[in-house]
Order: structure tokens, then sequence, then C-alpha cells
């Protein structure tokens, strides 16, 4: 932080000003001054807290965050007024990037994470887990160099030997980790096994941030219809052009609550006149002779989901959460996976957790990895979550991953 302030903000205006105290205290000067140091404060914080979720690496989110709090700076002084210097602002947010690379570049080659294992339990898994260095204990003896906790299968029956190794270490100031805390850290997704008093709690959303959460949603839904409604109307008419059949396809989804509703999509298969929630029409796969020419691309760019515009105004859906399943399908996963009707506790998006990591999902087993995703957002409910969701978004829209 200290090193963004200063390579960021006090030296292009050194540069600019050199030794002319006058220049410096000019009115725009200062408002460019406290304008780049706030945002590459915002910046480096929201980084910091996306940098806490799984996979993310803070050298590629660098500069989408900081560009975010440039903006919002750029914004205030808008809003506000105030002149600013338009040469120093920009170089600002240049440098800070070019600092905030080299700053993480030489953090990742000096400060891999090294954990130590004890043995026992469902430690095993991790080692396909390549993010950091484990370390196995054959002995209660912690290992030479840098250490940054211990990792310990809490639920089994230690011998006293590792107790009192574990207890030791506690009282040293080294961090004990459960498995199933670290794996649900490293990979995003949370394993539900048995509900108990700490489950539930953990698991319940932050109720504040969910009401925020939903006016945000309907401001941002309302804007993005009103700038988008020309784009609309044209795929609209295209795909009644392209294959008979009304442009918008409704089918009857699980939402917030359990509560029934109808999702709106771009119809992107051909129309047969029959309904579509049924459990053999709500499972697509990879090469379904049903989707259109015209649907394959709205379905790899997601533009098939915009239609949910109106679903998030109407207090249906979110921008961002686990994804609207299907009547159909929803009673069928619910008899097949414990807690799956859990996952409806927040509202539905049109992006969510497990979308960007996982993608489209037909069988069982990916459904409770899905739901494990799913699980993971719930318990870690935050506007962070969300940023990080919607940056991903955006990469997976040109890239078409994950889409059917």
């Amino acid at each position: 932080m200290a090193g963004a302030l200063l390579f960021g903000v006090l030296v292009p205006v050194a540069f600019r000003w050199g030794t002319d105290i006058d220049g410096w205290l000019l009115p725009e000067q200062i408002s460019t001054i406290v304008a780049t140091a706030s945002a590459i404060t915002l910046g480096l914080i929201g980084l910091r807290q996306l940098a806490r979720l799984p996979g993310v690496e803070e050298s590629i989110y660098c500069v989408p965050a900081l560009l975010v709090s440039f903006l919002l700076a750029l914004a205030a002084l808008l809003m506000l007024r105030l002149e600013y210097n338009r040469y120093l602002f920009p170089i600002s947010f240049a440098l800070t990037i070019v600092w905030v690379f080299v700053a993480h570049a030489l953090n990742r080659r000096y400060r891999t994470v090294r954990l130590a294992i004890v043995p026992g339990g469902e430690v095993d898994t991790l080692g396909a887990i390549r993010e950091v260095e484990w370390l196995p204990l054959d002995t209660p003896t912690l290992p030479r160099g840098r250490l940054n906790g211990l990792i310990v299968d809490l639920r089994q029956d230690l011998e006293p030997h590792w107790e009192r190794f574990i207890a030791d270490c506690a009282l040293a100031g080294i961090r004990i980790f459960h498995v199933k805390q670290i794996r649900e850290s490293l990979t995003g997704r949370l394993e539900i096994t048995h509900l108990s008093e700490n489950t539930l709690g953990s698991l319940n959303p932050d109720a504040l941030y969910l009401k925020v959460k939903q006016g945000l949603d309907w401001i941002f839904a309302l804007v993005a219809l009103i700038v988008l409604s020309p784009a609309l109307l044209l795929v609209g008419l295209v795909i009644r052009l392209e294959s008979p059949g009304p442009a918008i396809f409704r089918q009857t989804r699980i939402g917030f609550r359990g509560r029934p509703f109808k999702v709106l999509k771009f119809r992107t298969m051909h129309h047969d006149g029959r309904p579509g929630d049924t459990l053999a029409s709500a499972v697509t796969t990879d090469t379904d002779p049903r989707i259109t020419r015209l649907g394959k691309f709205l379905r790899r760019t997601r533009i098939d989901e915009l239609p949910q515009l109106f679903n998030v105004l109407k207090g249906e859906m979110s921008w961002i959460g686990p994804r609207p399943e299907t009547a159909p399908l929803s009673k069928f996963y619910d008899k097949q996976l414990s807690f799956y009707g859990y996952r409806n506790i927040v509202r539905p998006g049109i992006s969510g957790w497990a979308q960007v990591n996982q993608g489209h999902v037909t069988g069982a087993d990916q459904t409770l990895e899905k739901l494990h995703y799913d699980f993971y957002y719930i318990k870690n409910f935050s506007p962070w979550l969300d940023l990080l969701i919607a940056f991903r978004t955006v990469a997976i829209v040109v890239s078409g991953f994950g889409s059917k």
C-alpha cells in the first residue's frame, strides 16, 4: 500500500512539479492527489478482499479492481465538479498497475504458502491441491523454515502425543486449520455431510446485505434494460425470423425460499409446441438437436439470459446467485441429494459461483459438486464474492466456458 501510494501518487506529481511548492498546492493538483490516493487505497483493499477467495491470483485481478476504484474516484470528481489534472490522473493509474504487478511478482516468488499436515483422517485428499507446499509430518516435530499453519482432521481421535503437539503449536502462535476448512478455502466448495447448529449458523446469509443487494439489483437491472432495450428487441426479431415460435421462452423454475416462478429467456431451440416443464425437456446435452443455429451463439455468449432482467425487477432473481433449477429437476435432485433445497435461501441469479467455476452440468455427481459451490457462495455471501463472480462472468462470456 505504501509503495503504491509513493509510486502512483507522489512520483508523478514530483516529476511534474519538482520543488515548485506552488504547483503542488494548486487546487486541481490537491484534488488529483486526494482522488488518486483514495482510488489506490480503495482498489488495493478490494483486491485484498478478493485475494482471500479461492482461485484468485491477485496479479490477474489488479487491473479490473484498480480500474473500478479509479473510475469511482473520477465519477466523484465529476459529480462534485472539482478540477483535476487530466494528465497525472491516468499516469497515476498506469504507474500503480506497474507497481502492483512488480510487488505481486516478488511476493509470489518469495512467499509460497507452506502448511504442515498431521497424519490421519481425510488429510490425504489435500495432495491434489497444488497451490500449496504440503509438508506431511511423521513425528510431532515442526519442519524447518517458515510455516503458515498446521492442518489437522479434528474429527478423528488423535493420540495424546499429537494432541500435545497441536496444543504446543497453538501456544507458539502457529495457526491450526481443520482439513475441511482449508479444503473449502482452496477449492471454493463447501461439502455438508450432516447438519448441526454450527453448520446452519454459518450458512445463514447476511440479512442486511441481502436487502442492500436486492435494491442494487433493481437499480442496475432498470438501467441495463433502458440501455439494452434496442438490442433486446433486435435479438427477439432475429429469433422470430430464423424459426417459427415466440422469441421469449418461459419456464417454471424454483426460486427464493422454494417459490416457483416463470423464468424468461430468449428462445434458443426449435419450438414444438410442447411444454418445457418435463424432466426430459429440462436436460440439455452437448449436441442437442433442438438448439437452433442462432441459439448456439446466444447460449455461448449468455445473451439468452438477458430477459431475466425482468425477473430481477420483479424481485424473483438477482444478478448473482445460485442458478434457478427447473421444477422437475429440482424435485428430482431434492430426492437424490441431501440438503439440496437449502440453496434457495438466497435469490437465484443470472450468473453464479458454480457457473463461473464449473459451467453447465447434467448428471447427479456434477450437480452434487454444483451444490457444494452453491453452499460456499451462501456461507461467504458478500459484495466481494459477488464482485469476483461479476469479473469472471465477463471472462466466460468472452470464452464461452461451460455453455450448452
